[in-house]
């Protein structure tokens, strides 16, 4: 009884040092599905919450969690004596698992014993010689009955059936079990009766107690008077576990005063168990005891053997040798993985629990102390909890595309000399995120295609990559910008979607679209689907596919008169400007130039009111082709003034007969008129506006008469020096030399 107080007591102690585990008491051998108590409440967790916390425990043998209630509840056969043996006090220590977040809860059970066995003898029957001469008050120890109840449910008491000459008591033993005595009340006479037989019962303390019985065979011997005698009652010996086969332990010692066969004494196991043959062995002539097997701590911790000294004759004597086995560092820690995820996205938080781990290590004291590290640099830590509990957590940020997966070594060492240590090793997979854009190869492309290409040909092709896993990295792409209208985008190019090859869909002409840009996208198919651009730009190169197009205007050689070279189409200009240029064949040679302003329209009237705005102001541009044609013709005059200097004579000549023929502004071409006596030698700008009506069928210009305010002055051109033209529409020069009849085309303006 006083068991039973003291361990909730110290029971009470301990819990509070480890974190108040949660205790509950029940009997054993509870039916399945029985009630121990509601695990929910006393953790404070509301039955709402229980599916999603995913309540469980790690003691799955004996007990489950309701997930409806809430409730610890039996879910197989508590049997005290198989789980707990002889002890006195019984107890289920078991954690409780709660996810979402992770947390563990330490829970003991208690485990009450009922009166489920009964007594009983190991021999069927007990045999004893005892000498005639034995005198009353002789006590003979018997044989104990096993009980695997404890407490107040073990073996009680011990009675006999009455008898005249016996009496029996119940004593106990050093380790609280009760053994019968057997007292001589009234001497035996051999002669009288040589034998008695008497009915022994063991009664336990159970409600209802239980009984059995066995038979006291008593055989009355002749006298042996002095019965041995052990050195002490009870012998005490400290041994380390683990010590081989055949080592001595220690020597009984009894002794008998009488003499011959009487004082012969003989040593033997009392009451002994199988297991303890098997541990140890006990010479019968000598008294040592030394092991038969090996000694293992963590399975029994103390062994105590009861030894029987028997003389020649019918007299015993009882000993105890009580051994206590001392722990050696024999087992290595061990690592348990409580909850482990082995595949963590690479954008887990910071503090992430990732597992829980318990190590633990059968040995006691400092061997059964136990640190757990990890030693890689990894972005990993341990955490200690409580009572050799451990979580990994998420110390830095992941990333799968530096590193994909984790291989960490556990290694667990306890504090035993020498220490020993044992590693488990797990691996981690970092499970890919959406997290990385595609990266084109070029920050721009330009690509260039000759017109006239085939439709459908590969004109160009972008590449992106993106370092992501599965949908995550696959790309695709697209056209999402141009500087072609939306409509005639789609007719000029397209894009293939998993190659990312540019097709022309048509053939390009560059007179039409010398260049165009295109913007690509290259998007991949995570969700959230992540994108880059990229600018592409088309030049079309040109190829010689158009002839030249005929000049409208042509200049008389030596007449400077101007005329149209063809027909006029639908598509010249309403309005020219050409550039006449004269030089003369003097050295050095001097030249003009004049500028004429052609409109062409249906009458005079639509064009008078632009006549009437008189010269136009000076034109940059015009200055420059001034300055171009001045510089073409003295490359000209150098390189032909060899032929210049030998035909002079011959040119002046031509110069004097022609003399009287003049163009003046505001007069027919064909009309004469006489050199003004004030032009001398030099350069003089000239400009002219002329009209032409389109209906007119003659080839050559009439001039507009100009009226003489807006006239200028002494503005003539003799047609006795060379004649430089330069007129179309686009500006050609045609440079003319009177000295050599030739012709030359001279580069746009």
């Amino acid at each position: 009884m006083k068991s039973q107080v003291l361990f909730p007591f110290l029971l009470s102690l301990f819990c509070g040092a480890i974190s108040q585990p949660i205790l509950y008491s029940i009997p054993e051998e509870l039916a399945k599905g029985s009630r121990v108590g509601n695990l929910a409440k006393d953790l404070g967790l509301s039955v709402q919450e229980l599916p999603a916390r995913k309540l469980r425990v790690s003691a799955e043998d004996y007990f489950s969690v309701s997930v409806e209630s809430g409730d610890l509840l039996v879910s197989g056969r508590i049997d005290r004596e198989k789980i707990c043996g002889s002890k006195f006090e019984c107890a289920l220590e078991f954690e409780s698992v709660t996810e979402n977040p992770m947390n563990i809860f330490h829970v003991i059970v208690v485990i009450q014993d009922i009166n489920d066995n009964a007594p009983h003898f190991i021999a069927k029957s007990i045999e004893l010689a005892i000498c005639e001469s034995a005198l009353p008050g002789v006590k003979f120890p018997l044989d104990s009955a096993q009980d695997a109840d404890v407490e107040s449910n073990s073996v009680k008491i011990y009675t006999i059936n009455p008898n005249q000459h016996f009496s029996l008591s119940t004593k106990e033993s050093p380790d609280g079990s009760k053994y019968p005595e057997l007292l001589l009340e009234k001497p035996l006479d051999r002669e009288h009766q040589s034998s008695h037989h008497l009915i022994l019962t063991a009664i336990d303390g159970g409600d209802p107690p239980l009984s059995s019985t066995t038979q006291i065979s008593i055989k009355v011997t002749d006298a042996n008077d002095n019965a041995p005698m052990f050195s002490q009652d009870i012998y005490r010996v400290t041994l380390q576990e683990n010590m081989p086969p055949g080592t001595s332990v220690l020597r009984v010692v009894a002794t008998d005063q009488d003499e011959g066969v009487n004082a012969e004494i003989t040593y033997a196991f009392l009451n002994a168990p199988a297991s303890t043959s098997l541990l140890f062995n006990l010479n019968p002539n000598t008294g040592d005891i030394t092991t038969n097997g090996t000694l293992d701590f963590e399975e029994r911790s103390r062994h105590i053997l009861g030894v029987e000294a028997k003389d020649g004759g019918v007299h015993t004597a009882h000993c105890n040798v009580q051994i206590e086995i001392v722990d050696e560092n024999d087992n290595t820690p061990e690592v348990t993985f409580i909850s482990f995820s082995n595949h963590i996205p690479e954008d887990a938080d910071l503090g992430t629990i990732i597992a829980l781990i318990k190590v633990t290590d059968k040995d006691s004291g400092q061997n059964g102390l136990v640190m757990c590290y990890i030693q890689e640099e990894i972005p990993f830590k341990l955490e200690f909890t409580s009572k050799n509990y451990y979580k990994l957590v998420i110390q830095k940020a992941l990333n799968r595309e530096e590193t994909s997966e984790y291989n960490i070594t556990f290694t667990a060492t306890d504090k035993g000399k020498p220490s020993l240590s044992s590693r488990t090793r797990v691996t981690l997979h970092i499970t890919d995120i959406n997290d990385n854009a595609p990266v084109f190869q070029e920050a721009s492309y330009v690509v260039h295609v000759a017109e006239n290409n085939l439709p459908g040909a590969s004109i160009a092709q972008v590449r992106a990559s993106d370092p992501d896993l599965g949908l995550n990295g696959q790309v695709s792409y697209s056209i999402v910008d141009s500087d072609l209208e939306p409509r005639a985008l789609l007719s000029y190019v397209s894009v293939s979607a998993q190659s990312g090859v540019v097709f022309a869909q048509r053939a390009f002409d560059h007179e039409q679209l010398r260049a165009f840009e295109l913007t690509l996208q290259a998007r991949d198919q995570g969700s959230p689907a992540l994108s880059a651009n990229v600018s592409l730009c088309v030049l079309v190169g040109d190829r010689n596919d158009n002839a030249s197009d005929p000049g409208l205007f042509s200049l008389g050689l030596r007449t400077g008169e101007v005329r149209t070279a063809r027909s006029l189409g639908d598509k010249d200009a309403a309005r020219h400007r050409l550039l006449v240029a004269v030089r003369d064949g003097g050295q050095p040679p001097l030249s003009a130039t004049a500028t004429l302003h052609l409109i062409f329209a249906d009458s005079l009237q639509e064009v008078l009111p632009d006549l009437s705005e008189g010269p136009a102001p000076p034109d940059p541009q015009e200055e420059l082709q001034f300055y171009l044609v001045v510089a073409l013709a003295l490359i000209s005059v150098l390189f032909l003034l060899a032929v210049i200097l030998a035909i002079a004579v011959h040119l002046r000549h031509s110069s004097s007969a022609a003399s009287g023929r003049c163009f003046q502004p505001g007069l027919s071409s064909k009309s004469g008129s006489a050199i003004h006596p004030n032009y001398s030698e030099g350069t003089i700008p000239y400009s002219y506006k002329m009209c032409v009506a389109s209906q007119s069928a003659k080839t050559e210009f009439n001039f507009l008469n100009v009226t003489p305010e807006v006239a200028p002055p002494q503005d003539l051109l003799c047609g006795d020096p060379s004649v430089v033209a330069c007129a179309n529409n686009e500006d050609p020069r045609l440079v003319y030399d009177s000295s050599s009849s030739h012709v030359s085309a001279c580069s746009p303006v």
